[in-house]
């Protein structure tokens, strides 16, 4: 930085050489979830938190240099505008996002309530759309459920994982019990993840007594979440597909190694990763990644994703839920 400063012909901005260097260092990891957050993106961070900021309820993942949505979480703006898992944000506000860090891509998609945001998307297609979006509180939902019509089947689905989701999921299993279940549908289908212990407290109601996920951090330094379960009680199946991801597959992932329940639909999404923010000064701060998630039978999700036991697409245009059909055949034949 000296030697930039003594020899380089103009001005030089000493904030302006700390952010670069600091950036390029951090961005030289090659993880799109280890960001610099200088002082514009750290302030925008604190005043989100502090509760000024809105957003459009999506969740997305970099895959390449592509920033995907992984999930438009039910019942807000984004869903309602048509933003869909599976689609590229190649905009915001006219701005590429190309040159952006996921940090970076997130806080100009935040905003204060009654904002509008514009997103540039690309889908599935492959053509190009744009989408305004009004900024609001986002809403969260966690656990539905029901027998499904004529059977006894319960359906239970999680839309998130949130700090009330373990506490929520025990209580409708404990309804459907109840009303006389037999067999359980878990619907984790465009579940971006969340809180990493509530998805553990799902996966301890459903999994035998054993592990249900290992994180492990870069000395090899391992710790075990496990299940105490005696033994499983129904017959399960789980539907998955794209937008599955983080603590949906830790659910997932013990499932289908535990061989507790059958998962039906497509690939997960692969967010295998936990990371951590460490501040610089008072202005600024490092998210670094630095641990990844294993399934019980030590395999790691990240970029990866799970495959479904029994791979079942849903057509665009589909008038019949033929995933949920699936597996309703599949415990259907269980019980007889």
């Amino acid at each position: 930085m000296n030697l930039l400063k003594r020899n380089y012909n103009g001005e030089v901005d000493n904030h302006q050489l700390f952010d670069g260097a600091i950036k390029g260092m951090v961005e030289a990891a090659g993880d799109p979830y280890t960001v610099y957050l200088n002082s514009k993106d750290f302030q925008q961070l604190s005043e989100m938190t502090g509760g000024s900021f809105g957003g459009i309820g999506i969740v997305f993942g970099k895959r390449g240099n592509d920033y995907v949505v992984i999930s438009a979480l039910e019942d807000n703006p984004g869903a309602k505008a048509g933003i869909k898992s599976g689609d590229i944000i190649t905009a915001i506000d006219g701005n590429p996002t190309r040159d952006m860090n996921m940090e970076q891509v997130a806080n100009k998609i935040r905003g204060k309530h009654g904002t509008v945001v514009k997103l540039e998307l690309k889908g599935k297609d492959g053509k190009l759309r744009t989408v305004s979006v009004e900024r609001c509180e986002i809403k969260n939902p966690s656990v539905g459920g029901q027998l499904l019509p004529d059977t006894k089947i319960g359906y239970i689905r999680i839309a998130v994982f949130n700090e009330n989701t373990g506490d929520d999921f025990a209580k409708k299993y404990a309804e459907l019990e109840k009303q006389g279940m037999q067999a359980l549908v878990l619907d984790l289908r465009g579940n971006p993840g969340g809180v990493f212990d509530a998805g553990v407290a799902v996966a301890g109601m459903l999994v035998p007594k054993g592990p249900i996920v290992s994180v492990v951090d870069k000395n090899g330094n391992k710790y075990e979440e496990t299940s105490s379960l005696e033994k499983v009680k129904y017959p399960l199946a789980v539907l998955v597909d794209h937008g599955s991801a983080s603590a949906a597959e830790i659910v997932a992932g013990a499932i289908k190694d535990t061989k507790s329940g059958k998962l039906f639909g497509t690939k997960t999404f692969g967010k295998g990763s936990v990371q951590s923010v460490y501040r610089l000064d008072s202005n600024t701060a490092v998210k670094i990644t630095v641990a990844k998630y294993y399934t019980p039978s030590g395999v790691s999700i990240h970029n990866v994703g799970i495959e479904p036991d029994v791979k079942v697409e849903l057509p665009e245009d589909a008038t019949v839920d033929v995933q949920l059909k699936a597996a309703e055949d599949y415990l259907l034949q269980q019980l007889q």
